[in-house]
């Protein structure tokens, strides 16, 4: 949902220390959003004043009259990031079906973009809020890279509600430093333009997305993003061939069912018969497949580290994805992507990098290894503006 300024509401800071302020009571609001039938018990959120056209950094609750400047969204009463209210960016929603990897591409994902992709594009990640923190820490990255545990399947949103995990990534596309002097006196300019993108990963239980009360309840946000990354498990595919182990034949994880569920989420909403949002769609556990790849396939190789998108790797990375769909009596979902979307692409991405021990619940001998997991995303920046491309 896109925002007015003004219609921006704020949360109260609450009670703490010996400073008077209002206690935690249920939020009707954010319990429906959650899907929760207990609620959850928060300080009162509140709307600015009527004569507020932009609310400024800060409000006073009418209740406490304590300043806050915890914003929260008037329909979810998620919190809002501050820098996100200031300089309105993109949002990326990342959805996908069941056994396609959404848990663990997360946590690898979040871990690149706050490390090594991070420092070659020069962005930062920051967590929207508490929440999403602490879980992340808990629930992902803890178990993941810490005790080298797989992580569990997502469980269904009606047995254990939960948000989506909300980051801001940001990145200076261009800066300007620049000292001079004026009758005698130094003076310096800076000058810094930086761009926003809202990551919205919500991690959904096969079964939620199946059902359509409960991927129109929890896949809503979709609606709102500016870009769609979604994941689909190759081992669902009906030619993969007998060295992708555990092939299924169940019908409810078919991938162009999968597809067509979002893409009629999609289209509810933006009332449109070509759909203008690109979507990245990923076959993930790509590693799995590498007997089947020849030796000169670009979903070998390492993405090009020259803090850019390169698109002589993208086009390969592309048509070496559409090759295989075709062979393993997949390409109807290309053709379905060209048929609804106005902007797609195809990409193979592993976020273990190697065979797990599925047995005994942990990652690989050699760790997490991730290969191309940020190729999506980057894909999404060039098309939003945020990263430069070349050959």
């Amino acid at each position: 949902m896109r925002l007015r300024p003004g219609l921006v509401e704020f949360r109260c800071v609450g009670a703490s220390g010996r400073r008077g302020g209002c206690d935690p009571e249920p939020d009707e609001v954010l319990a429906r959003y959650l899907g929760s039938a207990a609620g959850v018990s928060l300080p009162p959120a509140f709307a600015a004043p009527r004569r507020v056209l932009r609310p400024g950094p800060r409000a006073d609750c009418p209740r406490c009259h304590r300043p806050t400047a915890r914003r929260v969204c008037p329909r979810c009463h998620n919190a809002l990031p501050a820098e996100y209210c200031r300089r309105p960016g993109r949002i990326v929603a990342l959805v996908g079906a069941k056994g396609s990897g959404k848990s663990t591409y997360i946590t690898v994902l979040l871990h690149e973009l706050a490390n090594r992709v991070g420092e070659e594009l020069e962005t930062t990640l920051m967590g929207c809020d508490e929440r999403t923190i602490k879980r992340y820490g808990r629930d992902f990255a803890n178990p993941l890279y810490r005790e080298n545990r797989l992580l569990d399947a997502t469980r269904s949103a009606e047995t254990e509600p939960g948000g989506p995990l909300v980051y801001l990534l940001s990145r200076t596309l261009w800066s300007f430093d620049r000292p001079f002097r004026v009758l005698g006196r130094e003076f310096r300019i800076r000058w810094r333009w930086t761009r926003s993108l809202a990551l919205v990963l919500f991690d959904t239980a096969g079964e939620d997305l199946r059902s359509r009360d409960r991927s129109e309840l929890y896949l809503s946000y979709v609606g709102a993003a500016d870009g769609v990354v979604l994941l689909l498990d190759p081992l669902g595919l009906p030619g993969a061939g007998p060295s992708v182990r555990g092939a299924t034949d169940r019908p409810d994880d078919d991938p162009l069912d999968v597809i067509a569920r979002v893409t009629e989420l999609l289209r509810e909403r933006h009332r449109s018969r070509r759909l203008r949002i690109p979507i990245a769609v990923a076959l993930s556990k790509i590693d799995a497949l590498r007997p089947e790849l020849g030796r000169q396939s670009a979903l070998h190789r390492a993405r090009p580290r020259t803090g850019r998108l390169d698109l002589d790797d993208r086009e390969a990375v592309h048509e070496q994805v559409r090759a295989l769909l075709d062979r393993w009596q997949a390409g109807a979902i290309d053709r379905y992507l060209g048929q609804h979307y106005a902007d797609h692409a195809l990409f193979g991405l592993s976020a273990l990098g190697g065979e797990p021990d599925v047995r005994a619940g942990r990652v690989g001998p050699g760790g997490v290894r991730p290969h191309r997991v940020e190729d999506p995303l980057l894909w999404l920046l060039h098309r939003f503006g945020m990263l430069r491309a070349g050959r």
